[in-house]
């Protein structure tokens, strides 16, 4: 062999290994990708989001964090978006978040968020960085996504991309909302008095029910804000008790959070007005965890009403029912219904990628990973058969009412 042909063998060697360590630009190089959730683990909502974290945590490891044939390895870490300081999500602490997520260039999607707020700080950030994908398991407020007649929305200034980046696995609160009117016409009520916590979720799904409420001749009383800071509510149950020409409404509407004091403001009003049998309390998702119960107490939180877009555990599919099996043989039984959601996110966020590998693409671009998720149809999941519409929502509209009794929530019907 002369020398100058070990000369060229050996630059040749040299460029394979400078290759192989930047990538390759081959979407068959193989690396790690990395996917993180943005949820508040601290305050009341750990009960719900724990389970969320549990349910994404074992759809990875039933894939052994590999996608592609094994090319990639697949991470994932669950971050808090809350603080100590506020007990609940922190607008501050999810906005570093995202901006620490548009630095990272491993991270290929966000799972996330839970509150609605916190989404609508998020999304032109993560837009803007690439865009990276957001799939949510919770955010039910509609002005994410689309503009309602009852909920002016979404605008442009949260995609400055131009391109969408936004989905969400659970349906949005112009059909939650809309439902909760007519589950409370329903229970036989004529006259309801509205609250909200004032954040974009409660305030948005109060709306809409407000707005429904009117339209199916429900007379409406009174609509206003509670400062969720404050020690109780006793005086605004009382005044509400005599709304009603004197007497106290049919029924209470409150969109909220947990978090928000929302345990406390059910004790004040059973203290004022009674049980949950003579004016009827109904809320929605934000509501409708062991947290909720357990903060006011079994017998104060007996027969309320909270909603949860989907079916009962017990009516999901197979692959849901499995889902179900595997979680509860992992962390122990499973009682919050947004466990399901997280397990679904996760099993998004992985199709996708093999989707794109699937077409020769290269997993680690964003774009790609999102252009993915947005083509994700007839998806058959933990949550049934479902797709995506253009705007990031999902096709599924079931809406659940649960009621509390003897100190847990039980189904008592699926609506659309």
């Amino acid at each position: 062999m002369s020398k100058r042909l070990n000369v060229v063998i050996a630059l040749l060697i040299v460029a394979s290994v400078v290759l192989a360590a930047c990538g390759g630009g081959s979407s068959n190089a193989g690396g790690a990708l990395k996917i993180v959730s943005s949820l508040p683990m601290t305050g009341s909502s750990l009960t719900q989001t724990q389970t969320i974290v549990n349910a994404m945590q074992l759809r990875l490891e039933q894939a052994g964090g590999k996608v592609c044939g094994g090319k990639y390895t697949v991470t994932y870490e669950p971050w808090d978006d809350a603080s100590a300081a506020l007990g609940k999500w922190d607008p501050a602490v999810e906005t570093e978040n995202a901006n620490k997520a548009a630095a990272d260039k491993s991270i290929v999607a966000y799972l996330g968020t839970f509150n609605s707020g916190a989404a609508k700080l998020s999304i032109p950030i993560l837009n803007a960085a690439g865009p990276l994908v957001m799939i949510s398991p919770a955010n039910t407020n509609p002005g994410l996504t689309k503009a309602d007649k009852d909920l002016p929305g979404v605008t442009d200034s949260y995609y400055p991309t131009g391109t969408r980046s936004y989905t969400r696995v659970v349906a949005a609160d112009d059909i939650q909302g809309k439902v909760a009117a007519n589950f409370v016409k329903s229970l036989g009520a004529t006259t309801v008095y509205i609250l909200d916590d004032q954040e974009l979720y409660g305030k948005g799904v109060a709306d809409v029910f407000e707005a429904t409420a009117k339209e199916i001749g429900l007379t409406v009383l009174g609509h206003e804000g509670i400062d969720p800071k404050a020690a109780d509510y006793k005086a605004l149950m009382t005044k509400i008790s005599t709304s009603n020409s004197g007497a106290a409404p049919d029924a209470i509407y409150v969109g909220m959070v947990v978090d928000n004091n929302a345990s406390q403001l059910l004790k004040d009003k059973v203290a004022i007005m009674g049980d949950n049998s003579t004016v009827k309390y109904v809320g929605p998702d934000g509501i409708q965890t062991q947290a909720f119960i357990d903060g006011a107490g079994a017998d104060v939180a007996e027969g309320a009403y909270a909603s949860v877009a989907g079916v009962p555990l017990s009516e999901l599919p197979a692959s849901g029912q499995q889902f179900v099996k595997d979680y509860t043989a992992k962390f122990g039984e499973l009682t919050e219904p947004y466990a399901v959601y997280g397990y679904e996110t996760m099993n998004i966020a992985l199709k996708a990628i093999e989707d794109v590998c699937a077409a020769g693409g290269d997993p680690s671009d964003r774009a790609a990973v999102n252009k993915a998720v947005f083509a994700i149809k007839n998806f058959d999941g933990a949550l049934g058969t479902w797709s995506f519409d253009a705007n990031g929502d999902t096709s599924l509209t079931d809406m659940t009412f649960y009621q509390v009794k003897g100190g847990k929530y039980e189904s008592v019907g699926t609506f659309k």
